[in-house]
């Protein structure tokens, strides 16, 4: 999942008014947790910007931005979720991994993104390359992802053997 198809899941969600899996969306990407750590990511946690989050025997602070704070606050609010967990099911139980993956592979024809792409640890895969371009910080990175080494965070952030031809081509050594 590149940036480009994520911004197609994201406009394809919009139009069909699937405000919950646009902003479930936006959560994943711009936050790197994993689908299994979104109940962490409650009404309370938006008060404070941050979302202590337990998973895989350990615990880790991530960061919410005031940005995604505001716009989820006011999707609470449009649907009246006033406390527990920002991503629920109709009868208020948090999504779970089944629910949101069928969704987004609903989206998928709509957005024009091959439906093998998709899956909602990609996302994860997402925030993970687009820190890594920005910060080159891969303990930092490692930190956020709530890996106890950097060669798991590596696994994020390898690229394709196409990208690293391109990045020697660009180097100009052969006349």
């Amino acid at each position: 999942l590149d940036k480009g198809d994520y911004l197609h899941l994201l406009d394809a969600a919009r139009k069909t008014g699937n405000w919950r899996l646009y902003y479930l969306m936006e959560t994943l990407a711009s936050t790197g947790v994993r689908v299994s750590e979104l109940q962490y990511v409650t009404v309370q946690a938006l008060h404070t910007g941050r979302a202590w989050v337990e998973g895989k025997g350990k615990g880790r602070l991530v960061l919410l931005t005031a940005k995604l704070c505001r716009t989820l606050g006011k999707y609470c609010r449009k649907r009246g979720i006033v406390s527990g967990p920002v991503f629920v099911t109709r009868s208020g139980r948090p999504l779970d991994r089944s629910n949101i993956w069928r969704e987004m592979r609903a989206l998928c024809a709509q957005a024009g993104v091959e439906a093998k792409r998709v899956f909602p640890h990609n996302f994860r895969h997402l925030f993970a390359r687009a820190f890594y371009a920005l910060e080159k910080d891969i303990a930092k990175l490692a930190d956020l992802l709530g890996h106890a080494s950097v060669e798991t965070t590596r696994i994020y952030i390898m690229e394709s053997g196409a990208e690293h031809t391109r990045q020697v081509e660009r180097l100009g050594l052969v006349l």
